[in-house]
């Protein structure tokens, strides 16, 4: 078939045209393979840690349900909503909500969704796991009203990006965790098509192609760019280990905060993923989630 158009066209017009369709059919494809997130199932729950909880459920956008836990503490009523990374779940976050949860908060984990034991959906993006985190809040605030006087969201990786989103949108948001928070979506696209040396115009058009089906411009959806518009405290917190995020990308959205609401924690040691690293600085986050919600009463 390729021979035949080849034989029966000019090359001039041929061969670019064969390209053309070539790479427009292969970006799709490569992009919806290439950044399908990885579903991990949950092996363990919060009781293995000792701690109460309620298996929960609740509807977020297209239909879809999302799966989590709420840990209840006695007369709180402060939640501090937890949301994990790309290829992740509730259970892997659990380290951080055990101190949160001993002090007096209570905690809601949950499963974005392609992730855990949540409904599938045709993709994930930064904008549904914050449309996701929306869903939480919304369920909360209807479900557990006396739960929901001061509402704080901590996120990790793609979660935090999202944290920060939501936050500059959603008014019931008091305080912000972002842990590992990439600064922008398309330099985190380049430097994932890197290593496949593809040519500029294909990272161009695949970043163009991204933009299209999550339906936002990596522009509007940058963390670097929503820590401008968020109007609550942040801490931002980086491992200066961090292989995946490197820390120079937390220290971008730090300079781009309003510093009166915005500070950096650089957890020495840490790499992306050390959540246990992270659980060692647990004062700290409790001293800041204190002060935030003093400010806001």
């Amino acid at each position: 078939m390729i021979d035949s158009i080849i034989a029966t066209t000019p090359l001039t017009l041929a061969l670019p045209t064969f390209l053309a369709v070539l790479v427009a059919g292969l970006i799709p494809l490569g992009v919806h393979l290439g950044f399908r997130a990885p579903r991990v199932p949950a092996t363990g729950s919060p009781a293995d840690l000792g701690l109460a909880f309620e298996s929960v459920r609740f509807p977020t956008r297209r239909g879809r349900a999302l799966t989590g836990w709420l840990l209840p503490a006695a007369g709180a009523t402060r939640t501090v909503i937890i949301l994990h990374g790309w290829g992740s779940n509730a259970e892997q976050m659990l380290p951080l909500a055990q101190p949160l949860r001993r002090t007096g908060f209570n905690v809601l984990l949950f499963d974005a969704r392609n992730h855990g034991a949540s409904d599938s959906d045709t993709f994930s993006s930064l904008p549904r796991f914050a449309e996701d985190l929306g869903a939480a809040i919304a369920w909360l605030r209807c479900e557990h009203p006396a739960r929901s006087a001061g509402i704080a969201v901590l996120g990790h990786s793609v979660g935090a990006g999202a944290a920060l989103f939501e936050a500059t949108r959603n008014p019931h948001i008091e305080a912000v965790i972002s842990i590992g928070a990439f600064a922008d979506p398309a330099q985190l696209t380049e430097r994932y098509l890197a290593r496949l040396r593809l040519p500029r115009f294909v990272v161009e058009l695949t970043k163009r192609y991204v933009e299209w089906v999550i339906g936002e411009r990596f522009a509007t959806i940058a963390p670097v760019n929503s820590i401008r518009r968020v109007r609550c405290p942040v801490l931002l917190i980086h491992g200066d280990r961090d292989q995946t995020v490197p820390i120079e990308d937390a220290r971008r959205i730090a300079a781009a905060a309003d510093p009166t609401r915005a500070r950096l924690l650089v957890v020495a040691g840490a790499d992306h993923d050390s959540v246990d690293r992270i659980e060692a600085h647990a004062d700290e986050l409790l001293s800041f989630l204190r002060s935030a919600w003093r400010a806001a009463t």
